[in-house]
């Protein structure tokens, strides 16, 4: 538990780098100091209060508390958690084999990474100051709750779900985040791109990836840590974790596959930004299904995430919205697609094994209500952010380039610029 949660922690300076390379050189210290910011803010409320929010109430909660406030599978936390001071010495062992504060460990870094992750569609105009605020915010009031509607549950002996979160009580699949992290995250990222409207100068073409290199080297990061993200979350040491770090290879490897030949037929070209896309695109498709396909079908999963994704970041030219850095176009439309595609093709309940449509409606009900709720409250959050404090940097800031005005610093100082 300890180790995957490091992996997964990792992800976020991964994505630091990922996000970096993909902005401007003048604006590269801003970009990855928004997911630098989010660790050390959301780390910081979800021990105070964070993970009494999203688990209190459940199998990872204390036991003998009756002090839980709220409406059980919704919304409530428990008072006596605050700062975690009741897991402090806490010796329960829920599966025989971890700590519940290592799982409380763990589920820290998915909520820091999760709130990362929407940074991408604000790069390049966006104020660090109001950033952290959002971040705060919508981590307390969205993501909070929603890990508690999905990830907080109890399993039953034939390993159905008797008590939890009104979504995991509906039998939705989604062992690792499709809903509350991508589509989550993703939908948000939506809501913030309009809030801040679009770029000085803003087409397509008009800006390039400063840095492939770090993109690069962002997205091996992100696939490395990703390993604990999926297989992590089966909280053991056993087959199924096994299945699920087998597709975290498989899926993404086909994804980067299907995105360089809709790459090469749509722009002539096949690129290492697409690559790297393609592989990210991949790893957000599977994690709601690594447990719950065969290979083969996590293959096909891959290359069709892959596909759809590289047309989907062309969605915001024509729709006019400016998210900066494919957020919607890889982490919604992916979690979207890998949330959707085990109606079909799960194990078992998947339409062309059980010949029913329940799970893809069980999935697509969920899917709907993670995004709706993201998107409305981060709207909200954004806009009041914006008619007050101001969210979206000055035109000649950005222009100039953000990383001196906000931060002081340039990413890249060399000696003859001083001369």
């Amino acid at each position: 538990m300890l180790i995957t949660a490091a992996l997964v922690l990792l992800m976020t300076p991964g994505l630091a780098f990922f996000y970096g390379g993909l902005v401007k050189a003048k604006s590269v210290i801003s970009m990855m100091m928004l997911s630098f910011g989010a660790m050390g803010l959301i780390a910081v409320l979800w021990v105070l209060f964070g993970y009494s929010i999203a688990f209190s109430n459940g199998p990872q909660g204390p036991a003998g508390t009756d002090t839980y406030i709220g409406w059980d599978g919704v919304f409530g936390f428990d008072p006596s958690m605050f700062s975690l001071n009741s897991l402090f010495v806490d010796s329960q062992d829920p599966a025989g084999a971890y700590p519940t504060i290592a799982f409380a460990a763990f589920q820290a870094t998915f909520a820091i990474i999760t709130v990362a992750l929407i940074s991408g569609a604000i790069a390049d105009r966006a104020k660090f100051g109001a950033w952290m605020i959002f971040a705060g915010v919508w981590a307390t009031i969205v993501y909070f709750p929603v890990a508690s509607w999905v990830f907080n549950f109890t399993l039953g002996e034939d390993g159905s779900v008797v008590d939890g979160g009104w979504i995991a009580s509906m039998g939705v699949i989604d062992f690792a985040g499709g809903t509350a992290v991508h589509i989550n995250a993703g939908a948000a990222a939506l809501a913030l791109a309009l809030v801040l409207g679009k770029r000085v100068g803003f087409a397509k073409g008009a800006d390039k990836p400063h840095n492939p290199p770090f993109v690069l080297l962002g997205a091996g990061l992100l696939w490395f840590g990703w390993f604990g993200f999926n297989a992590g979350s089966e909280l053991a040491a056993d087959g199924v974790a096994a299945l699920a770090f087998l597709n975290t290879i498989a899926a993404p490897a086909a994804a980067i596959l299907g995105w360089l030949v809709v790459e090469k037929i749509k722009d002539g070209k096949a690129t290492s930004i697409g690559a790297a896309s393609g592989a990210v695109a991949g790893l957000v498709a599977i994690t709601p299904a690594c447990a719950a396909l065969t290979p083969f079908w996590a293959m096909v999963l891959g290359v069709v995430a892959g596909a759809v994704c590289a047309l989907a970041i062309d969605l915001k030219f024509k729709l006019g919205f400016d998210d900066s850095l494919d957020v919607v176009g890889i982490h919604l439309v992916g979690g979207l697609i890998g949330t959707l595609y085990l109606g079909f093709f799960a194990n078992g309940s998947g339409l062309i094994f059980s010949g029913s449509f329940e799970q893809l409606g069980i999935q697509a009900i969920s899917a709907l209500a993670v995004m709706v709720y993201s998107f409305v409250l981060a709207y909200v959050i954004g806009f009041v952010i914006e008619k007050t404090i101001g969210f979206r940097v000055k035109n000649e800031d950005e222009v100039a380039g953000i990383d001196l005005a906000i931060h002081g610093e340039e990413g890249y100082v060399l000696e003859n610029s001083r001369q």
